[in-house]
């Protein structure tokens, strides 16, 4: 019997599915999707930065463990209020 496709969110169970299986095992449970499958709730703003200030931000986030843009991020989810 074949395996069938997990129907999960999880990435782990995912991940673990597809390192032990080959999707071409599975053309008879797969279909063609026309839509948009994934929808973005962000908008992606360009910030453009000197070489120091890139340098200074990459700095404060190392020091906090984090990537500079989840710092960036943090600073303006803890600033900026958004209108009602």
């Amino acid at each position: 019997m074949t395996a069938k496709i997990p129907s999960t969110d999880s990435i782990k169970e995912l991940a673990s599915f597809w390192d032990a299986h080959d999707l071409t095992d599975f053309d008879e449970q797969l279909e063609e999707v026309t839509e948009s499958v994934f929808e973005r709730n962000a908008t992606v703003l360009k910030v453009p930065l000197s070489a120091e200030e890139t340098a200074a931000l990459t700095a404060i986030a190392d020091s906090q463990g984090v990537d500079a843009v989840s710092l960036v991020r943090e600073w303006v989810q803890q600033n900026v209020q958004p209108s009602s």
